[in-house]
């Protein structure tokens, strides 16, 4: 079955009857539903046309966050009484498919989840008829989210791989910028409280996360990392032009691209492999610029690596930054994950816009 077929088929399968989708379904480490996987998820099936199983997770998360209605009023009154929160009070980043917070010992603070909720539902609205019933339905869930992101988007957290809780990421607060950005199309009176958060985050980015002319995996440490495509696509605090922007992909290129692209160098998680999401993430990118050709390059090789059945695991073992990992972490959770969804999800949405190009 052609993949991009298969792959909406995939993710359509997997998800649950209350919404949500689990990160990996044959992966024990990964059930739960990440706001920012799933966001992913449905935002693939807008463009593949599924638009009734997007909505179906955007109510799913409606209803997640209206049950944190009252944590995050807390959370709120915490910060304005000069209280800082521990991470374990803030809201958690993954939850089990009826809505509960996760309870493994993972970081949970994390924010950028929050943001891609807010940016995909807006995109599902360009995609649905009756978008004003739609929007007055989830207002209470956007706006206490876009509260949440307000009052807290300065603050350190995990970064979307789950480490760094003590930073502040500039991938981070692409996604809460254009999360933001999309919330303030949706309401417009909330524009005057955006708009200069907004040019914060910016200007924070542009002042502390910028070395030698291209970005930086966090506020103080100076790797390059692949997140940074989110920067330009699809948040577009910066434009893909953008001279640091296309610095930051010529470094990703240079340093993290073995055929597949990497996280960042010295990662360890099962050796440090290659990325089919990150892969097929470049492809748009460079799809957004008119490179036709290395995007086409770089869908080729994501589509080289499903397995027999179509399956497209979390990474491969090519180009390994840490090899003596690699076993070790097949020894503690087995092989990665496979089918990973969001390299699922990650795949449509590249050929998609091959289609829409």
């Amino acid at each position: 079955m052609e993949l991009y077929r298969y792959s909406s088929e995939l993710i359509k399968r997997h998800q649950a009857p209350s919404g949500a989708f689990v990160a990996a379904p044959a992966f024990s480490q990964y059930q739960y539903c990440w706001l920012r996987d799933g966001t992913w998820l449905a935002y693939s099936m807008d463009l593949a046309g599924e638009v009734e199983a997007a909505e179906k997770f955007y109510r799913w998360v409606d209803r997640t966050i209206r049950k944190q209605a009252a944590k995050i009023d807390t959370l709120i009154e915490q910060k304005r009484r000069g209280e800082r929160p521990t991470p374990e009070q803030f809201l958690h980043t993954r939850f089990t498919v009826e809505g509960e917070a996760g309870s493994e010992p993972w970081g949970n603070h994390q924010l950028d989840g929050y943001g891609m909720y807010l940016w995909g539902f807006g995109e599902h609205l360009k995609r649905r008829a009756g978008a004003d019933i739609l929007r007055a339905e989830f207002a209470p869930s956007l706006r206490a989210t876009g509260a949440y992101l307000l009052e807290f988007w300065s603050e350190p957290c995990f970064d979307c791989w789950e480490e760094r809780g003590d930073q502040v990421h500039p991938s981070t607060l692409a996604a809460i910028y254009g999360g933001l950005r999309a919330l303030a199309e949706l309401f417009p009176d909330l524009d005057l409280q955006i708009e200069p958060a907004c040019r914060k985050m910016r200007e924070l980015v542009e002042r502390s996360g910028v070395v030698e002319g291209r970005f930086i995996k966090s506020l103080g440490d100076l790797r390059i990392d692949a997140n940074l495509l989110s920067l330009a696509v699809p948040f577009a605090m910066f434009a893909p032009a953008d001279l640091r922007m296309v610095r930051t992909v010529a470094a990703v290129e240079a340093e993290l691209c073995t055929g597949g692209v990497h996280r960042y160098r010295d990662d360890s998680f099962y050796g440090g492999g290659a990325w089919p999401l990150l892969t097929a993430w470049l492809g748009w990118y460079h799809l957004q610029r008119g490179d036709v050709k290395r995007a086409t390059d770089l869908l080729t090789w994501v589509e080289a690596q499903a397995d027999a059945g179509g399956n497209l695991p979390e990474q491969v073992p090519e180009g390994l930054f840490v090899p003596t990992e690699h076993q070790r972490w097949i020894e503690r959770w087995g092989q990665p994950a496979k089918p990973l969804l969001w390299s699922h999800a990650m795949y449509v949405v590249l050929k998609r816009q091959f289609m829409i190009n």
